[in-house]
C-alpha cells in the first residue's frame, strides 16, 4: 500500500466526517467560505479512495489542484476569523458570517483552521507522490 496516498485519504474522510459532524450533529449553519471548502474537500475523498483501491501513484496530477484551492480558501477564511482589519473585506454578507468561529479551542484552532491542516496535510502527501514518481 501506497502510505502517502493511504494517509491523503483518511484525512479527507476525517475532514469530511469533522464538517458534517459540526454541521449534521452539532447543527452549525456553514458559512459561504466553509461551503466552498466543502466542495473541494469532499470529492477529494471519493477520488482518493478510487486512488488507493487502484494503486494510482498519478491522482497528484488532479488532487494537488484541488488540495491547493482548499488551502488559499481554508487560509483566508481563517486569516478572516483572526485578523479583524480583514473582516470588512468578507465575502459572507448573507446568512452566517464569515468571521464567527463556532469553536476556538486553544485559542487558535477553529474550523477554518482543522481544513487548513487537512488540506496542508493532503497536500504534503501529494508533493511526496510527485516527488517519487
Amino acid at each position: 500500500m501506497n502510505k502517502p496516498l493511504a494517509l491523503a485519504w483518511i484525512t479527507s474522510i476525517i475532514a469530511m466526517g469533522g464538517s458534517l459532524f459540526f454541521s449534521e450533529q452539532m447543527g452549525l449553519i456553514p458559512c459561504t467560505l466553509c461551503w466552498y471548502q466543502r466542495i473541494v474537500m469532499y470529492p477529494l475523498t471519493i477520488f482518493l479512495g478510487i486512488a488507493v483501491y487502484k494503486n494510482d501513484r498519478e491522482i497528484y496530477k488532479y488532487v494537488l489542484p484541488m488540495s491547493i484551492i482548499g488551502m488559499i480558501i481554508s487560509g483566508y477564511h481563517y486569516a478572516l476569523q483572526k485578523t479583524p482589519t480583514l473582516q470588512e473585506f468578507s465575502m459572507c454578507t448573507n446568512g452566517v458570517p464569515c468571521s464567527g468561529q463556532y469553536i476556538n479551542w486553544f485559542g487558535f484552532v477553529t474550523i477554518p483552521f482543522l481544513a487548513l491542516i487537512a488540506f496542508t496535510l493532503i497536500t504534503m502527501m501529494m508533493l511526496i507522490l510527485w516527488k517519487r514518481k
